[in-house]
């Protein structure tokens, strides 16, 4: 007969301890080490066979050319902001795990996905954190009337296991999957043993009976996704719902996709009826008054190109370090530029401080941001207004050289369907044609000197 035997598990990164330390010694954690139960199997491993006169096992490989090609139809959500970022729709029998930090929509986006999906597919929801009443409540106020919408409230994994195959619906929504229990493990809910183990039970039944699976996923404090690493690595896509709390937009990432491509942006704007797509993205990241300060960039979000103004700040510093800020950009980008503008314009901003901020709450990780941040510094610190209709793209070398970026070509088509006259862009990027098509002025510059005094005038030259 089997008998169990304890071990220790951290709860940080899965890795397994015969006894306790303090100190996970796998990722350093501390205090992470939690005990478990874990059978002891009782039967012995399959050696090779020694006689082999004995016939060998059947064969179960096949040729990947002999395979039969299958179509593959995907599922529509009813809003194609989602439908872009899962790279056209959900696949029968994925499983997607969708991440965000408390109260910032997840459920209510899952919700009318499930509302929209149940008018032509059977969908079950099921809410492992809420009542039925409570997920009632939510539903008539987002999308209310007649619906073939299935809800069930259980936190036990072996009964939602039952009901999905009893009822084998086409698309099944966890709601959250850190609040099922496995009642086979000894440990808490969300811990993370229950959590491998039941995202580990429904893949197999949702591969199984081609169910698309989604899955709600909390964070942790530091905004990683909460659980074992394995759970990333077990779904077949990672979306991440992210925005400010007191802001009415929302952005959802495709962080990981087996389907399609990764990166894509999906832009949501919360109001009294629930989350509605934003036509024109663009709007939310542009400002009608110009400052000082202020620079407009063409950013690119997988296939999706943004116009965002980036605003910065420059001002006489009243201690012996200056302060450095940056929401939106990374802070050791934003010392960069700093220190490139100082060494070859001969500004002197290492007394000054520098605040720099992404208008809307965006998050702008690419370099091609680069030439607007150094614009949006220099006009601060000279007092000067951008033109309007100007765009800045454009990658800082270390050289105060100019670098090209990708997808030149469609940041420039969104910088003139929303009216932009002026784009100031690395030399060498052969787009002239393009530009002319698209009655937009190209100015190219080879160092950010020159970009910056194609931009703003004589007056940043750099210093004698």
């Amino acid at each position: 007969m089997p008998r169990s035997s304890s071990q220790f598990v951290c709860q940080a990164c899965g890795a397994k301890a015969r006894q306790f330390f303090g100190r996970c010694p796998e990722c350093g954690s501390w205090n992470t080490l939690v005990e478990q139960n874990q059978p002891k199997t009782d039967g012995r491993r399959r050696r090779s066979d020694p006689n082999p006169e004995r016939s060998a096992a059947p064969r179960r490989s096949t040729a990947i050319a002999s395979l039969q090609d299958l179509p593959l139809q995907r599922l529509c959500t009813g809003s194609e902001e989602f439908d872009r970022v899962l790279g056209g729709g959900l696949v029968p029998g994925s499983l997607i795990l969708v991440g965000g930090d408390p109260g910032i929509g997840k459920s209510t986006l899952l919700l009318q996905t499930a509302s929209a999906l149940a008018a032509h597919c059977s969908v079950l929801y099921v809410s492992a954190e809420e009542s039925a009443q409570q997920v009632k409540l939510r539903w008539q106020r987002l999308a209310g009337g007649d619906s073939d919408l299935q809800l069930l409230a259980e936190t036990d994994l072996d009964l939602v296991l039952q009901e999905l195959e009893a009822l084998q619906p086409a698309v099944a929504i966890i709601d959250s999957i850190q609040a099922l229990h496995d009642g086979d493990l000894s440990s808490a809910p969300g811990s993370v043993g229950q959590v491998r183990e039941c995202a580990a039970a429904l893949q197999r039944l949702a591969k199984r009976q081609t169910t698309a699976l989604l899955l709600v996923g909390h964070v942790t404090k530091e905004g990683m996704l909460a659980g074992p690493k394995v759970l990333e690595h077990l779904v077949d896509a990672v979306l991440t719902f992210e925005g400010d709390r007191f802001a009415s937009h929302r952005l959802l990432r495709g962080v990981k996709n087996r389907f399609g491509a990764t990166h894509e942006l999906g832009l949501f704007e919360m109001q009294a009826g629930g989350l509605a797509e934003v036509g024109n993205p663009s709007e939310l990241f542009l400002s009608d008054a110009r400052a000082s300060g202020v620079a407009t960039i063409v950013a690119c979000e997988g296939t999706r190109s943004l116009v965002v103004d980036l605003q910065a700040l420059v001002n006489v510093t009243s201690y012996a370090s200056p302060r450095r800020t940056a929401t939106g950009i990374g802070t050791n980008r934003l010392h960069q530029i700093l220190a490139v503008l100082e060494k070859h314009m001969g500004i002197p901003l290492s007394r000054f401080d520098c605040y720099l901020a992404v208008a809307g709450g965006l998050e702008v990780e690419e370099p091609a941001a680069d030439l607007g941040v150094a614009a949006a510094v220099v006009a601060s610190f000279r007092d000067l207004t951008l033109p309007a209709g100007t765009v800045l793209v454009g990658e800082l070398g270390l050289g105060g050289q100019l670098r090209p970026v990708g997808q030149l070509e469609l940041r420039l088509q969104e910088a003139a369907r929303l009216g932009f006259r002026r784009a100031v862009v690395p030399r060498g990027s052969g787009l002239g044609d393009l530009a002319a098509g698209l009655d937009l002025a190209l100015l190219e510059a080879e160092t950010v000197s020159e970009a910056l005094v194609l931009a703003l005038g004589d007056q940043v030259r750099a210093d004698g």
